[in-house]
């Protein structure tokens, strides 16, 4: 009885450690797609804030000058199709509809410009990243910059996990740098070439 009791507890002590094992892969791998999903969700919210700025600058391209308006139609062959559909199960209100048009659209680019001033008026964790990186003389971890924005911003929650995701899409962007200091891991600012920015104009030949 004794060799079988020794060996019903051995096999349950294996069978506890590979319970042990596997549920600390799972809570890893939780924490891996919840950092990337923050991650995700924060980039969305900037590509928002950016789609609600340039719909706002074509209403007020298009309201300024119809030629402009015009011009970013052709540019843009996605929103030109999508734009044609609507006029084509209409063609009979053409003069109702320029009129109508006049007088709804300051009312439709108001409430964007709304929401894109209190968009506006907080950054993205992806701007502020930067922005910190940017003011550093020395590089920093994600630890580091988690807590330096939590302090300097209060009342937004900043995870390290989701820090560390967005500098690394940073680093994939060449929008910072990634160097590694035994097995800590700092970031640095990209410092972009001032050539590659301001480059001397040619001079006009008379001829």
């Amino acid at each position: 009885m004794s060799e079988i009791q020794a060996s019903n507890t051995e096999l349950t002590s294996q069978y506890i450690a590979q319970i042990t094992g596997d549920l600390e892969r799972n809570t890893k791998e939780q924490e891996r797609i919840g950092a990337e999903v923050d991650a995700l969700q924060e980039q969305l919210r900037t590509l928002q804030h950016d789609h609600t700025v340039l719909v706002n600058m074509q209403q007020a391209l298009g309201s300024a000058s119809p030629a402009g308006e015009a011009a970013a139609k052709t540019a843009v062959s996605v929103p030109r199709q999508a734009a044609a559909e609507p006029k084509r199960s209409r063609p009979k209100k053409t003069a109702a509809a320029g009129a109508g048009k006049a007088a709804t659209k300051k009312p439709a680019a108001e409430a964007p410009s709304a929401k894109a001033s209190k968009t506006a008026g907080k950054p993205s964790l992806v701007d502020l990243i930067r922005s910190h990186l940017k003011q550093q003389n020395e590089p920093r971890s994600a630890a580091e910059i988690s807590s330096a924005l939590t302090q300097a911003h209060p009342d937004r929650t900043i995870k390290t996990t989701v820090v560390r995701t967005t500098v690394e899409g940073l680093v994939a962007k060449s929008h910072a740098h990634r160097t590694k200091q035994g097995s800590s891991v700092f970031y640095t600012a990209a410092t972009a070439p001032q050539s590659a920015e301001i480059e001397p104009q040619p001079k006009a030949v008379a001829g």
